[in-house]
C-alpha cells in the first residue's frame, strides 16, 4: 500500500535517507522495515518559530515494490506535419513547440536573436563595456529572458495548466527533481541554458526547425487570416498558424502590429527600482539568527504594501543573486535580476515597484503606445543620470528616504557599476513618493530591511509589457485576425517562466484546434 505523511526535519537532516524514512515510521505507526521505499511529494522551509525547520510531505510504500519515477518524454516525428510558425524562443515559445510536436503539428521557432553558446559574448559586452547589441541581450536569444532571469519557477498562474507537467519538462531535459517538490523552485541561471538547449534539440530531433538570427518584420495577412510571417531578409514563411511569442521587451513587434492596422491595447505595468542588501541582513531577519549557517538556502521575502491607493510591492526576488543590465536599445537603463543555483553570491536583490494605471499617465487611453512611452522615458532618463555606459543611477536606501544625495555607495553586484544620484530625478514624483512611504514600512515588516547598507539601483521597468495584444477568450485568437495567437508576457497574458510555458502551451493546444 502506499500512504501519505507529513514529516518535520531540521536543518541538515532533511536530505538523509534514513533520518527521514524513521520519521515516517514514526509518524504512519509502523516497522521502518516495512518501508520498501518513500517520495518527496513536497518540501518547504518553516521559519515561523524559534527554530527553523522543513515540513515534507512524504508518499511511503510500505510492504512493495518501490518503483522511482522516469521522467524521460517521447516525442513523435512532426517533420512532414502541418507547420505552426512560432515568433520567440522565449519559455513560452519552447513550450509551444514541444506541445505543436505532441498535437500532431511542425513547430518553425523564429528568433532574432542567437542561441545560448552566441548570446553569452553580446552579454559580457553589455557587463564589461556597457554595449547593448540590439538584436542580442539578456532579453533576445535562444531562451528569452527566462534563460538570463534566474530560473525562478515560482507562480501562482495554477488555474492556468498544470504547472507540475511544465516542471518535469525541465526534469526531462536536466533540471534537478528538485523543483518538483520545493516550495519556491529555482533552477539557476548557471544551469537554464543547457536545458534551454536540451530543448531546443528536442524540438529539432522531432522534426521541428528552429532559426536564429531572423527577425519578423510583418505578417502575411489574406483578408482577415493569416497565411505566415514575413522577414527583415525579404524571406517569407507560410503558415496558417502564427503563435506570436515574442516577450515583453520587443518594441518593434508591437510598432509592425500597429503598422498594419492589427489592434494592440495600452496596458498598465509596474516600475521603480531594485534593491540590493547584503544577503546575511535578509538571513538573520528571516531565519531569527545571526548565521544561517550550511543546512538553509539564502532566504527569501516578499513585502507588499498600499500606499495612496496603490500597490508598493516586491518583485522577483533574487538571494545570493547578481543585479544585471537588461537594456534591448541603446541610451536606456533597465536592470534585473538573476541568481546561480547555489545562490552563493554575497548580495540579495529584489525588484520593488508601483503599480501604475492608465489614468496615471499622460495621453489618450486608445492611444496603445501611451504606457511603452512612458516606460521608455524613464529608462532614457536613468540613463543619461548614470552618465552612459550602462551605469546604473543609485542611492543608499535610507539617503533616499530622507531626501539626501548619498556620500558614497556600498560595494554591489551590478557590473557596469553605479553612480550616487538622488533617485527623484530619475522617477516620477508619484512613483518616488510612494516607494519613500513604503520602504520603512517594509522595514517594520522585516527586521533590518530599512538599512542605509541597502541600495536602490534604478530602474526596474520590465516587469510586464506595457501593451497587450488581445486575443478571443475561448479560442486564443486575435479578434480581427483568424490564426493569429499572441502569447506569453510580450502579449500579456504571463508574468513569469512557469505562466509563459503554460500560456504557450496553452496556444499550442488551441492551434491544434484549428489545424487538425
Amino acid at each position: 500500500m502506499i500512504k501519505e505523511t507529513e514529516i518535520v526535519c531540521p536543518p541538515g537532516q532533511h536530505e538523509d535517507e534514513a533520518f527521514i524514512r524513521t520519521l515516517a515510521s514514526e509518524a504512519l505507526k509502523i516497522p521502518a522495515k516495512r518501508i520498501t521505499g518513500f517520495k518527496i511529494l513536497k518540501r518547504s522551509i518553516d521559519a515561523r518559530g524559534r527554530k527553523v525547520v522543513y515540513r515534507m510531505q512524504v508518499q511511503v510504500f510500505v510492504d512493495e515494490i518501490y518503483v522511482p519515477d522516469h521522467y524521460r518524454i517521447e516525442y513523435p516525428n512532426a517533420a512532414d506535419k502541418k507547420p505552426v510558425i512560432i515568433v520567440g524562443a522565449g519559455p513560452a515559445g519552447l513550450f509551444a513547440a514541444l506541445q505543436c510536436i505532441q498535437a500532431g503539428l511542425k513547430p518553425i521557432v523564429i528568433e532574432r536573436g542567437k542561441d545560448v553558446k552566441q548570446r553569452r559574448r553580446d552579454l559580457a559586452n553589455i557587463n564589461k563595456e556597457g554595449l547593448v547589441n540590439t538584436e542580442s541581450n539578456y532579453c533576445y536569444g535562444e531562451g528569452g529572458a527566462g534563460t538570463y532571469s534566474d530560473g525562478k519557477l515560482y507562480t501562482r498562474s495554477t488555474k492556468r495548466g498544470n504547472v507540475n507537467e511544465v516542471l518535469k519538462v525541465f526534469v526531462a531535459h536536466g533540471a534537478t527533481e528538485d523543483i518538483l517538490v520545493d516550495a519556491r523552485p529555482h533552477i539557476g541561471t548557471n544551469k537554464l541554458p543547457q536545458i534551454i538547449t536540451a530543448m531546443r534539440e528536442t524540438i529539432q530531433n522531432a522534426g521541428g526547425e528552429v532559426h536564429f538570427n531572423k527577425k519578423v518584420t510583418a505578417l502575411q495577412i489574406s483578408f482577415d487570416t493569416i497565411k505566415g510571417v514575413e522577414l527583415a531578409s525579404g524571406e517569407k514563411i507560410d503558415g496558417d498558424a502564427v503563435i506570436l511569442a515574442t516577450g515583453h521587451s520587443s518594441r518593434d513587434i508591437f510598432e509592425m502590429l500597429h503598422r498594419q492596422n492589427v489592434l494592440i491595447e495600452a496596458k498598465p505595468f509596474a516600475l521603480g527600482v531594485r534593491i540590493e542588501h547584503p544577503q546575511e541582513i535578509i538571513d538573520r531577519a528571516q531565519y531569527h539568527c545571526d548565521y544561517r549557517g550550511p543546512y538553509l538556502p539564502p532566504s527569501y521575502y516578499s513585502l507588499v504594501e498600499q500606499v495612496d491607493s496603490r500597490g508598493v510591492f516586491s518583485f522577483c526576488m533574487c538571494p545570493g543573486g547578481i543585479i544585471a543590465p537588461c537594456a534591448t536599445d541603446v541610451d536606456e537603463i533597465v536592470v534585473n535580476g538573476w541568481s546561480p543555483s547555489k545562490r552563493n553570491n554575497p548580495y540579495a536583490n529584489s525588484g520593488t515597484v508601483v503599480q501604475i494605471n492608465l489614468e496615471d499617465v499622460k495621453g489618450s487611453d486608445t492611444d496603445p503606445f501611451k504606457m511603452l512611452r512612458f516606460q521608455q522615458a524613464i529608462e532614457q532618463a536613468a540613463f543619461k543620470a548614470g552618465g552612459g555606459k550602462l551605469v546604473a543611477p543609485a542611492q543608499r536606501m535610507v539617503d533616499f528616504v530622507e531626501g539626501r544625495l548619498s556620500v558614497d555607495l556600498p560595494e554591489n553586484s551590478y557590473l557596469p557599476g553605479t553612480k550616487s544620484v538622488q533617485m527623484k530625478e530619475v522617477l516620477p514624483h508619484w512613483i518616488n513618493e510612494r516607494l519613500r512611504k513604503a520602504l520603512p514600512v517594509f522595514g517594520k515588516k522585516m527586521k533590518g530591511y530599512y538599512t542605509n547598507e541597502a541600495l536602490l539601483v534604478g530602474v526596474e521597468s520590465r516587469t510586464s509589457s506595457p501593451v497587450k495584444i488581445p486575443r478571443d477568450r475561448e479560442t486564443l485568437q486575435h479578434p480581427q485576425i483568424k490564426g493569429l495567437f499572441p502569447c506569453g508576457e510580450g502579449a500579456g497574458y504571463a508574468g513569469g517562466i512557469i505562466s509563459a510555458a503554460i500560456d504557450g502551451i496553452n496556444c499550442a493546444k488551441a492551434a491544434a484546434a484549428i489545424l487538425k
